[in-house]
């Protein structure tokens, strides 16, 4: 799909507000949002399809009515089972299935614009971190089209024993709030002088932001993503904040 390109206007506002962030800070905080935000797939919900497929994890009957009871209960226990599921299996196994998950969708719908900003950021010294409420793991080969580490994302993962993973939550689930917290505490509480995100969930990542908030969207109506998005778009149209339909 053809993406719509940043206006003349907008990368204006991305620019003045990056030279303004440099002018006090040589390595000022990026932070971006990933499914939604970052390209037009759910890297998280695809890693999970792709473990079904391939029967790679013990799971309950009907995995996906599973996962979305769950979610409507409690979004951030939902989020958490995602990583919880992984138990008793080898961080380095996980991270393979992750790459292949990756090329079995191939190509990634990126949001070249977004890759620009990321390139750009970059290219100046800017500290780019990408906050998501999908499984860490699972968002990681993504970040690395980007040109970011595995260090730069910061998502829903689980602790590490005997090199094995365990179902113990590991830091804070990095949803809404937590998001912010989460981030905050990676950068000894500096906060991001820009911030990109797409749906309500997102919404504190991006009032954090001290120079630049950048709200996008890209589902159709009959998305189940349109009215969290549409919500975001119509808040950053009250505070001002940069907004964009890719569609």
């Amino acid at each position: 799909m053809k993406y719509k390109e940043y206006s003349k206007e907008i990368w204006n506002r991305i620019n003045s507000t990056l030279d303004y962030a440099l002018a006090k800070d040589s390595e000022p905080i990026a932070a971006f949002d990933a499914d939604g935000t970052l390209w037009d797939t759910d890297l998280g919900e695809s890693f999970f399809q792709y473990q079904i497929d391939h029967k790679l994890i013990s799971l309950p009957d009907s995995p996906w009515e599973f996962y979305q009871e769950l979610k409507k209960k409690d979004p951030s226990e939902a989020y958490l089972w995602l990583a919880q599921i992984n138990h008793g299996q080898k961080l380095d196994v996980v991270h393979q299935w992750a790459e292949r998950a990756l090329e079995a969708s191939a190509p990634v719908p990126l949001f070249e614009e977004q890759k620009k900003i990321v390139e750009l950021f970059l290219s100046k010294g800017v500290k780019v971190f990408i906050i998501t409420a999908s499984v860490k793991w699972a968002v990681e080969p993504g970040a690395k089209i980007l040109g970011l580490g595995r260090d730069s994302v910061i998502g829903i993962e689980t602790q590490i024993e005997n090199d094995l993973i365990t179902q113990k939550q590991k830091g804070i689930i990095t949803y809404q709030m937590g998001k912010v917290e989460a981030l905050l505490e990676r950068t000894n509480g500096k906060k991001p002088f820009f911030a990109s995100g797409n749906t309500m969930g997102d919404f504190q990542l991006l009032n954090s932001a001290s120079g630049l908030a950048l709200a996008v969207s890209a589902a159709n109506q009959d998305d189940r993503l349109f009215r969290a998005e549409n919500d975001l778009q119509a808040i950053a149209e009250q505070k001002a904040w940069v907004r964009h339909r890719f569609i």
